[in-house]
């Protein structure tokens, strides 16, 4: 097989295209075969293998960006729909991100050795995914545990290794089964003990996972929340009717389903999302209590037997100077300002609790290393008038209501397991997601977005209540099993009782430790290919 790669140009990008066709229809909602997932890269690293010594890297890396191109545009096209730039970064940009990747392990395992392949390719590519949770540039929708979303009960374990240990297993089987065709078959006596390991390889996890999810308890403190999904059209009715019209229809919903028992409602993100452009509209955080429709939650929380209300919202701050990089100076205040994507709890307390979105959209929500790049600050107020970065929390944050400790959590924040596993570490006793994703249309992208959730309940084992202007509003359980889930594009309101959990997991206590490991190790390979670059040039001279 391998010969026959290296003799046809065409057969090698061929089996690119053939990962990346894999890699797509094994993601949840754009086929969900995750059975896939476990043969997805076996022809890239067949192709990566006959890039030897005697050949030039170029080829492997055009392949390689082919494979990942096809990956990203197949699962995510659907960005398309809420920003033509923004598609056009995840798509080129993390396609090449992919590739460089891709490449770097080659280049390491060309100076080291094939016998390296397995540690080399999983330290490399975990070391990606998981500085693609930390830097400016993150987008870790593709992260390959993902894939598991559409299966929670065989991702139990997620629980101990959070996401980061799907992608180990997941990239495992499928080196174990390259490594089998390129030499395995040469070797009859052998191939029949390693088609056992990897067969036990694939299956140990499976059982382990279906023993935690069998032996876990889904039951707790009882605790009534309603949730309402108002349905307001993101491109059209959101910015076109007064917020005093939106938020009085949201509170309508809710006037119907609050009972003596509801603990809290949820309402979605930016459901208050006043006009930018009138000072006496905005929802200046410090004036919250002289606003109008902070009198009007509070007296509509006295008729639901003070229930605690959670609401998004655009907020803003005002600076004698500039506070951080997401500050823009108002030249009629004479101030800088800082406009956030907050959580915002009215509960029995007269001052509101406000907790800002810390892991924002790029592009979108935020101009990459504005902090370090000074000229790019200067290129967003060009463009749009203001810094172009929201601003953020210092540290992940929890709220509470009614001596109950839950954590907030805002759109694009459920995909980051470990930023979600120190708000555990606070004691949070459920997670609250409140996002609006009507603005990806009727597609993947909603749906892949509700499923990482139960991801994030797993690794937790947490319940989560999830609110959304528009997508899918739904109760998660702690198995990571979708109790409720509203229908797409309508108007709906209801109300559950969920199960409170003060326990930890070793996730939340070790989060993403197994990226740290990896870094470790791709440390370690670095060095090695460097003492033998060294070793070699010595013994050429």
């Amino acid at each position: 097989m391998l010969e026959q790669l290296r003799a046809s140009r065409l057969l090698r990008w061929f089996f690119a295209i053939l990962t990346g066709i894999l890699l797509v229809i094994s993601f949840p909602k754009t086929g969900s075969l995750f059975p896939l997932a476990f043969v997805a890269w076996i022809p890239l690293l067949l192709v990566e293998q006959t890039y030897d010594h005697g050949r030039k890297s170029w080829g492997i890396f055009a392949q390689s960006y082919l494979a990942f191109f096809i990956y990203n545009i197949g699962t995510t096209w659907w960005i398309y729909y809420a920003s033509e730039g923004g598609a056009l970064m995840a798509f080129f940009a993390n396609s090449l991100l992919m590739a460089i990747t891709f490449v770097i392990y080659h280049k390491l395992k060309r100076k080291l050795g094939k016998k390296w392949m397995l540690l080399l390719f999983l330290t490399t590519w975990i070391s990606f995914e998981f500085l693609h949770f930390h830097w400016e540039l993150s987008w870790p929708w593709l992260t390959i545990g993902n894939t598991m979303a559409s299966v929670p009960s065989l991702a139990q374990w997620f629980s101990i290794t959070g996401v980061l240990g799907g992608s180990i297993w997941i990239l495992s089987i499928n080196v174990l089964i390259a490594l089998l065709l390129i030499k395995g078959l040469n070797k009859p006596v052998h191939l029949s003990k390693r088609v056992r390991f990897i067969a036990a390889l694939v299956l140990a996890p499976m059982l382990v996972s279906l023993g935690i999810y069998y032996g876990k308890s889904t039951e707790g403190t009882p605790f009534e929340v309603v949730v309402l999904q108002p349905n307001i059209d993101p491109y059209k009715e959101k910015f076109a009717s007064s917020n005093e019209d939106q938020l009085e229809a949201i509170l309508s919903m809710a006037d119907k389903e609050v009972t003596k028992n509801t603990a809290l409602v949820v309402a979605p993100e930016t459901a208050l999302y006043p006009n930018p452009t009138s000072y006496s509209d905005l929802v200046i955080e410090d004036e919250l209590v002289q606003k109008v429709f902070y009198h009007k939650i509070m007296e509509r929380r006295a008729k639901w037997h003070n229930a605690s209300f959670l609401i998004g919202s655009s907020t803003y701050r005002f600076f004698p100077e500039k506070n951080s990089a997401a500050s823009s100076f108002n030249e009629y205040l004479g101030m800088y300002e800082e406009n956030y994507n907050s959580s915002i709890l009215f509960h029995d307390h007269r001052i509101p609790e406000i907790v800002h979105k810390s892991k924002l959209v790029l592009g979108v929500e935020k101009i990459p290393f504005i902090s370090t790049l000074p000229f790019m600050e200067n290129f967003a107020i060009q463009m749009g008038g203001g810094s172009g970065t929201l601003g953020t929390e210092s540290e992940p944050k929890v709220m509470s209501s009614k001596g109950v400790i839950f954590s907030p959590v805002v759109c694009y924040e459920s995909i980051y397991g470990g930023f979600m596993a120190k708000q555990a570490r606070q004691g949070s006793q459920f997670i609250a997601i409140i996002t609006n994703d009507g603005w990806w249309r009727n597609t993947p992208g909603y749906k892949q977005h509700f499923l990482f959730a139960g991801l994030r309940a797993i690794e937790s084992n947490k319940w989560v209540v999830r609110s959304a202007n528009t997508g899918t509003s739904g109760i998660i359980n702690n198995r990571g099993e979708v109790v409720f889930a509203t229908e797409w594009w309508v108007k709906d309101a209801f109300k559950s009782v969920i199960q409170l959990n003060e326990s930890k997991t070793i996730y939340n206590y070790l989060g993403d430790f197994l990226g740290y490991f990896a870094l470790a190790g791709f440390a370690v390979f670095l060095g090695m290919r460097f003492v033998k670059g060294l070793h070699l040039t010595k013994k050429a001279e």
